[in-house]
């Protein structure tokens, strides 16, 4: 198969060739990394623009390792160093980018729907990397591309996503991605935190995380995303840790071979224990190394090594 698209704006619409020629990209791409010299001349003569309205350390410091390991040249700006701050709008911010002919603008950005816009004014390759609460593709490939090393495969898995569904743009990307490939995906936590109707996704719905977990092969935790949040959800941070924490007593539950997942940034003894951060079936900092990998092989495939033509997406 070869690349099309010329955006990566989301996982809803990616289809399982797509998804597997990303991963099979990036585990091309793992070996870069390990070398003395981890560099290659791939994107030689290429820029990237990173433009980030919210904050960020693995997803940025990623797609610029990444970049610069491509030898693609790489310019990175947050809003409060740009002229965001003085009243500048999204669509004039990237059409001044855009007039320095940049070749792949990768936005992060508080508003869901963002990247889609951009799509609509630039010429320039668009990577989503978090729009609001509604997607955030390359975080859900990196999480495959684990699962994928660690499982040898994605059919057939069971997954359970637990925390703060409603405003997490990991999950959506993730039940997209997982149920295309296969997987049994199952979501628990308060259920004010649950968006209504998801079972439309085509997941299955847990409000104790001792039945989500039960048998499963993955977990996935997710942070409390207090910054989203307009209301309370929950009593109190003690009390949510209380019943939807993953602990040591709660990881018996799933099967002995489960893996532990998790997004970052870690709020250590709210949403999971450091005991199982950090135990022997944590697999979150192989995400971290996977990261950029797979961003990596997105920034390839976008500029052109998928296909000689890229066709819009």
């Amino acid at each position: 198969m070869v690349w099309k698209r010329k955006h990566l704006l989301g996982m809803e619409d990616l289809e399982v060739d797509e998804i597997n020629l990303v991963l099979e990209t990036a585990e091309s791409f793992k070996e870069v990394s390990t070398r003395a010299i981890k560099k290659v001349p791939t994107m030689r003569g290429k820029t990237v623009v990173n433009l980030f309205f919210e904050s960020s350390t693995r997803t940025r410091t990623s797609l610029e390792i990444a970049a610069k390991r491509l030898s693609a040249d790489t310019i990175s700006f947050t809003a409060n160093s740009s002229s965001v701050i003085k009243g500048e709008t999204l669509i004039d911010t990237a059409r001044n980018i855009e007039a320095m002919n940049p070749d792949i603008i990768v936005i992060r950005h508080f508003a869901g729907g963002a990247p889609y816009l951009l799509t609509k004014y630039v010429n320039s390759s668009i990577i989503n990397a978090g729009d609001g609460a509604h997607e955030h593709p390359s975080q859900a490939l990196l999480d495959m591309l684990t699962v994928k090393e660690k499982k040898g495969r994605l059919e057939g898995l069971k997954l359970a996503i637990i925390g703060d569904i409603s405003h997490s743009r990991v999950a959506r990307s993730n039940i997209f991605g997982f149920t295309r490939m296969g997987a049994e995906v199952r979501v628990a936590g308060p259920a004010t935190l649950i968006p209504i109707g998801i079972e439309k996704m085509g997941v299955k719905v847990f409000y104790r995380v001792e039945k989500a977990i039960e048998g499963v092969d993955i977990i996935m935790m997710l942070r409390i995303q207090l910054e989203r949040q307009k209301g309370q959800f929950f009593p109190t941070l003690r009390e949510y840790s209380r019943f939807f924490a993953l602990d040591v007593k709660k990881l018996k539950l799933a099967k002995e071979d489960v893996i532990i997942m998790h997004p970052g940034p870690i709020n250590r003894g709210i949403e999971i224990s450091p005991e199982v951060a950090d135990g022997p079936y944590s697999v979150i900092l192989d995400q971290v190394t996977n990261g950029v990998a797979v961003r990596m092989a997105l920034l390839y495939l976008l500029a052109g090594g998928g296909s000689l033509l890229n066709s819009e997406s």
